[in-house]
């Protein structure tokens, strides 16, 4: 099963198509590369190492909160 967790960018580096991200208080650098147009605060989809696609700020604290509710911690998965 694939799982793609919603994270907010923190940073941009547009030379290498990369993007800082955090999920609570894990960061990660993760590819921006497959899409076209992120700016810092949005929330994307995060999938082995690469943001899939942008998602507003409401879907992604519904996601978030459901893990919380499952008992899941989506930032072990990051």
């Amino acid at each position: 099963m694939c799982l793609a967790l919603p994270a907010k960018i923190l940073a941009i580096d547009e030379a290498t198509d990369m993007a800082t991200v955090a999920l609570g208080e894990v960061k990660k650098a993760v590819s921006i590369a497959l899409l076209e147009e992120v700016a810092i605060g949005d929330f994307v989809l995060i999938h082995v190492g690469y943001a899939l696609n942008k998602i507003d700020p409401e879907e992604a604290e519904r996601t978030l909160a459901a893990f919380a509710e499952a008992g899941l911690s989506a930032e072990a998965s990051l």
